[in-house]
């Protein structure tokens, strides 16, 4: 496993767990922009956000309220202040969706990840020397949480394959020092 990835297990309860994706569910999210096209999954954030149309980043509207329960816990795992936690992401999976690869934006640092609904797999990859790709996978147990630091956050990139079932996930990132 690469250096940097830390991992918990039940950072929310089973009724937190349904009380949050009700939230993310009423939360406006809407289809994920790439340029031109929609992706499967359902976003929205909060802090800030980053444009995949245009390229900007641009403030967002701040992180409600029933996020920052959540957040002061992802701080407290991941050993940073919660309102370091800047941005907030929140995604709904629906059947057919993932991620593909990538590596969150630099303007981002510490990425902290909760896992809601289904178990999904976290999978990872770093090009070698040879040209060839090292892999790993962390599996995401739902209402576990995952932190991405240092090397995990920098030099791999991370994915989620599709999924048959639906899955939710916030994800919490703090700004790089400017």
């Amino acid at each position: 496993m690469p250096a940097g990835i830390e991992q918990a297990k039940n950072i929310v309860s089973p009724d937190e767990e349904a009380a949050l994706i009700e939230a993310i569910n009423r939360a406006d999210i809407e289809p994920f922009r790439f340029q031109q096209w929609l992706g499967k999954r359902l976003t929205r954030s909060f802090g800030w956000r980053y444009d995949f149309t245009d390229s900007s980043f641009a403030e967002a509207e701040p992180i409600p309220d029933w996020l920052l329960p959540l957040r002061a816990r992802a701080a407290i795992f991941a050993g940073l202040a919660a309102e370091a936690l800047v941005q907030a992401l929140v995604i709904r999976y629906d059947p057919g969706a993932g991620i593909g690869w990538h590596r969150d934006r630099p303007v981002f640092e510490h990425v902290v990840g909760i896992s809601l609904g289904t178990p999904a797999v976290l999978r990872l990859r770093k090009r070698r020397a040879d040209g060839k790709f090292e892999r790993a996978e962390l599996p995401l147990e739902p209402r576990g949480a995952y932190h991405l630091s240092g090397e995990a956050r920098h030099a791999w990139e991370h994915s989620i394959a599709p999924m048959d079932a639906p899955r939710w996930s916030v994800t919490f990132r703090s700004m790089t020092a400017r």
